[in-house]
């Protein structure tokens, strides 16, 4: 008699799962026992999402996400304080404070000194709006936007904060918003990722803030609804285009065999994994021409590049970037997320927030009127801010000409434009230090759940059950933020 190989023996708990759920075997009997924890999720064959999404008439058909990475300080761009100026150099009230915590990074110092921004405010729009002067081109289109003034996290430094926005918990392992939003309602073109990823480095001179993968992964969703990240130089997306001495035909009657020996496979082990690299590999052929012609700016006029600014032209930048959002949402891409990475002041504000400003501001605005022109902003809600705000107080030593500011949790500017938002409105109230909430407070699970809303999800209903759990994109909060609707 043969002897049995060792590897025969060995079995992944997968496999075992994979194995015994054929006939009557132990998943399979439990299934008969309980049918709910194996009902099939019944998709849209059109967009691939679930059947019964959205859950009611949405505002929004996509999402463009343009987070700046490291955290814009409020008070030197959208919260006017003047009442700081008569503050300048003194010690941050404990009446404000409250005994709240701060960074290592500043607790240590002897004097927390206030430092009012250096740059002047001037009013915008029908409502008077108050902007900063960094931000002359944004303020043109102030009226198509919904400020809010409150948002607060309970992260206190990067890493955290960041991956709470994205995922809707501060610790890894969560699916990011895209791949929440692309699990539920599919795509609308099914030859581009539903979820495309694109990042740009900072324009400031100080280094920043890493950036992970898992910012943009699906977590315990199924792989197929993690994020793509487009490159700015060679390939948009690695290993896309076919090996030297391959052709388009030799590629198809790959995949055809590959797919074959993958549904094998399938079968054998029960892993859904498997059918997730069948979809992969098939998405990645049709992108073979869909993303050359997605990527080839040579057909837009010169007044679009005017439009985003001179930097528009240049690959990888964040002009372009947004210039490539507008593109791939006017191809039915379903979740858009730019990172612009260079907004960590704890030195050198004055410089390096004017450099950051003068290589976001003008593309930003100019994301926002080149959708309306085109029709797209009704159906598309676009989201600006970062992780956190910047606190009032100085880190370091303070001057005349120049300051830093530390991480501040309890308030920060984000504002929104597009489907379902209220337009030319400013939400919420800080006080005068800019340090708290004093009306209309905005955690991030209620950000998430206004998104959510807004393409016609309702945040509580949208759930994926892992270890025994069911899971959702705001845990176990978050309202809709009503007096920001339109």
């Amino acid at each position: 008699m043969e002897p049995i190989r060792e590897q025969e023996l060995i079995m992944t708990r997968r496999q075992l799962f994979g194995r015994t759920s054929k006939g009557i075997g132990v998943m399979a009997l439990a299934s008969l026992l309980n049918p709910e924890l194996f009902a099939a999720e019944a998709r849209d064959p059109k967009t691939g999402g679930l059947v019964g999404l959205p859950h009611f008439a949405p505002k929004a058909k996509r999402v463009i996400f343009l987070h700046q990475s490291g955290a814009p300080s409020q008070i030197d761009l959208f919260d006017y304080k003047p009442k700081l100026a008569e503050l300048a150099g003194t010690e941050l009230p404990d009446s404000v404070r409250k005994g709240q915590r701060i960074t290592g990074m500043t607790s240590n110092q002897n004097s927390l000194p206030v430092a009012p921004s250096m740059f002047k405010f001037q009013r915008a729009g029908e409502n008077g709006t108050w902007i900063s002067e960094l931000l002359p081109h944004t303020a043109k289109v102030i009226d198509d936007i919904t400020l809010i003034k409150t948002m607060n996290t309970d992260a206190i430094n990067h890493d955290p904060a960041i991956t709470f926005i994205q995922t809707g918990f501060p610790q890894p392992g969560r699916a990011s918003m895209g791949s929440w939003i692309t699990y539920g309602l599919g795509s609308e073109n099914q030859n581009l990722p539903s979820f495309v990823v694109l990042i740009s480095q900072a324009n400031a001179l100080n280094r920043d803030q890493p950036l992970f993968t898992r910012l943009w992964s699906s977590g315990f969703l199924p792989s197929k609804y993690q994020g793509v990240r487009f490159r700015a130089s060679g390939d948009p997306v690695l290993y896309l285009a076919n090996p030297e001495g391959i052709d388009g035909q030799t590629r198809r009657t790959m995949l055809d065999s590959l797919a074959e020996l993958n549904h094998i496979t399938e079968q054998s082990f029960g892993d859904p994994e498997i059918s997730t690299r069948i979809t992969q590999y098939e998405m990645a052929y049709r992108m073979q021409s869909s993303v050359p012609d997605l990527t080839d700016l040579s057909k837009e006029p010169d007044s679009t590049f005017e439009l985003y600014g001179p930097d528009s032209r240049k690959p990888g930048t964040y002009a372009a970037n947004c210039l490539m959002a507008r593109r791939l949402a006017e191809r039915g891409v379903r979740f858009i997320q730019l990172y612009h990475r260079g907004w960590d002041q704890h030195n050198d504000l004055p410089r390096d927030i004017a450099l950051q400003c003068k290589g976001t501001d003008q593309s930003s605005a100019a994301l926002v009127a080149d959708l309306k022109q085109r029709g797209l902003l009704d159906d598309t809600l676009i989201v600006w801010g970062g992780e956190f705000g910047r606190t009032v107080y100085c880190q370091g030593h303070l001057t005349k000409t120049n300051y830093g500011r530390d991480h501040h949790p309890r308030c920060f500017a984000m504002w929104l434009a597009g489907a379902g938002m209220k337009r030319g409105f400013v939400l919420g109230e800080t006080d005068d230090y800019s340090y708290n909430s004093i009306s209309d407070p905005v955690p991030i699970h209620d950000l998430q759940a206004t998104i959510l809303y807004n393409l016609g999800i309702d945040h509580t209903r949208l759930t994926y059950k892992f270890q025994g759990r069911h899971f959702r994109l705001t845990d176990v909060a978050g309202n809709v933020i009503k007096k920001a609707l339109a």
